[in-house]
């Protein structure tokens, strides 16, 4: 979301007469869904029972709420804009989003396999001791807080649009309340009562979503050609609408940019570190890849929606009035919602209170399964046992704390930098994961070499080279959709580092753990007596031991 959404001049979306109705259904919705979150509440002390459920959750259970993992508001409000402004370009990035899972399919096994749920346990692997937990958890938290703030701020600022306020003063004030709904539900919920409200969310959403669509094709005689034809005239580039490269953040980069993109989208929303914690809460390996089965399969039913949302936006709305709203297009749904029945009729009020519920739901869960998987690693990673017992407080506390001190620190960030731009920080996370989760976890899972030196310059290499890359590209500064756009430092010229800092994260895996330049400068020895064919060197009992010990783990699937 950017300042602009509800910039002076915007139009007033609802109207006064349906104001009142929506307002008082909206706030009753969110009053519902507070008090059978709190009833969800469990007081069981058991930590594994806060991180995983248990182990417990049955895969179709399971499945629908990994789907639910991935509607969040940012996907709800940009993907149909992008779709709808910039055509072939959105629904490229739609696509990449619904491919991700079958990314994380491929690993699930071996990530259930091994009984752990945090990236630092996982990059314990291979590769044992305090310093991989610290990586693991200080990569975690570089990924939640960014998106953190990007889904406080859009909550914030559609619960603005919806009270037709369109000051930044009333921007604030609504962040700040969504935000602080949303931690006492993360500070109460466990996984399981999370689970029960993203499952919920799906078929909410999933029939809202199709609901403005059948409604905007009821308008085009039921005909997607028609709707699509109407699309591409109202479009603001016609003739390229169907075509790559009219989305600005890809324009004149040519096919690198958009190559360094579909690597970020696909690569890093597979590797959340709160995905990883859900599939980790399967019963075992054969439930946890057929939950993975059926979220693939409502993830693709929901980008579908998605898609034909962003057409119907573009064909009913028209790309100019989404565009004068909001630059990257983001207030295209409830636009969309607006128009699609007459303005005095009791349907559109409540097909806009609809929506407005499944972004409230969106906001709840995306926020909480965020905060708790940071959490999680904060309270087992950087919180261990040692310190734990140190200064008195169970690790239960610890858990709790970690989340009202993640929600709180992410507010106020988010307040602190509400006029500025920062949809970068969801492409910033996005990289992280790529670049310090995915190489981790390949390496860790299919090489016995890789040893605690590779990890580490992996995952600091990585998270290093995303950061110096993402402020040097045109997301920060130098281009008018930028963070700064009056300065000019744009020295990196992709809007995503995916397609330097992956390959380079894998180089610094393989350099850390191999040390090719030892085997260039170990010196030659003398020539062999008779009985040096039987005696040949072999790795050394340093360098393998953990590989050795990892393979034998019964808990651990290695390649």
């Amino acid at each position: 979301m950017t300042f602009f959404l509800l910039s002076v001049g915007s139009p007033d979306l609802i109207g006064s007469a349906a104001r009142g109705a929506v307002i008082t259904t909206f706030l009753i919705f969110i009053g519902l869904c507070l008090l059978w979150v709190f009833t969800l509440a469990t007081q069981d002390d058991d930590p594994e029972r806060l991180y995983v459920a248990g182990r417990s959750l049955p895969p179709v259970f399971n499945g629908v709420a990994m789907a639910g993992e991935q509607i969040t508001v940012v996907l709800l409000v940009s993907l149909p804009g992008a779709i709808a402004l910039f055509g072939y370009d959105g629904v490229s990035t739609a696509v990449d989003s619904a491919l991700a899972l079958g990314v994380l399919l491929l690993l699930a096994s071996r990530i259930r396999a091994t009984r752990r749920y945090t990236l630092g346990e996982l990059f314990s692997l291979r590769a044992e001791g305090p310093g991989t937990r610290i990586a693991g958890a200080v990569v975690t938290l570089c990924i939640a807080v960014p998106l953190l703030m990007v889904q406080l701020r859009a909550g914030g600022i559609t619960a603005a649009l919806l009270i037709g306020k369109p000051t930044e003063a009333a921007q604030v004030v609504c962040t700040v309340l969504m935000g602080v709904l949303i931690t006492c539900f993360a500070g109460v919920a466990d996984l399981r009562g999370t689970s029960f409200v993203q499952v919920a969310k799906v078929p909410v959403a999933l029939a809202a979503l199709a609901a403005v669509t059948l409604l905007a094709l009821r308008l085009f005689d039921w005909s997607p050609e028609a709707l699509l034809s109407a699309a591409m005239d109202k479009s603001m580039s016609p003739d390229d609408y169907l075509s790559p490269g009219l989305w600005a953040h890809t324009a004149d980069l040519g096919p690198l940019g958009t190559i360094s993109d579909h690597i970020v989208v696909i690569l890093g929303t597979a590797m959340m570190p709160h995905l990883l914690l859900r599939v980790s809460a399967s019963r075992d390996v054969p439930a946890a890849r057929r939950s993975l089965s059926i979220a693939v399969g409502l993830t693709g039913l929901f980008y579908l929606l998605l898609i034909t949302t962003g057409f119907a936006a573009a064909a009913v709305v028209g790309s100019g009035r989404i565009g004068a709203v909001d630059a990257k297009g983001q207030g295209a749904p409830i636009l969309l919602s607006s128009e699609v029945l007459p303005h005095h009729s009791t349907g559109r009020v409540v097909l806009i209170t609809l929506v407005a519920c499944v972004a409230f739901l969106a906001v709840l869960t995306a926020v909480a399964s965020v905060t708790s998987a940071a959490a999680v690693s904060v309270t087992r990673d950087l919180m261990g046992q040692k310190v734990r017992t140190r200064i008195g407080i169970g690790e239960p506390a610890v858990l709790r704390l970690s989340v009202v001190a993640l929600c709180a620190v992410s507010l106020l960030l988010t307040t602190a930098v509400h006029r500025y731009p920062i949809e970068f920080l969801l492409a910033f996370s996005l990289s992280l994961a790529a670049s310090c989760v995915f190489p981790a976890l390949v390496y860790s899972f299919l090489w016995t070499g890789f040893n605690r030196r590779g990890l580490l310059w992996l995952v600091y290499g990585g998270l290093s080279l995303c950061t110096l890359l993402t402020l040097a590209s045109p997301a920060v500064s130098g281009t008018g959709y930028a963070l700064l756009p009056e300065q000019d430092f744009n020295l990196f010229p992709l809007h995503t580092p995916g397609l330097v800092s992956v390959p380079a994260a894998f180089l610094l895996g393989w350099l850390g753990s191999a040390r090719p330049w030892e085997r260039t400068t170990r010196p030659r020895h003398t020539a062999p007596g008779p009985t040096s064919r039987h005696t040949a060197p072999g790795p050394t009992p340093a360098r393998s031991s953990p590989g050795a010990r990892i393979d034998s783990d019964e808990d651990v699937v290695s390649g």
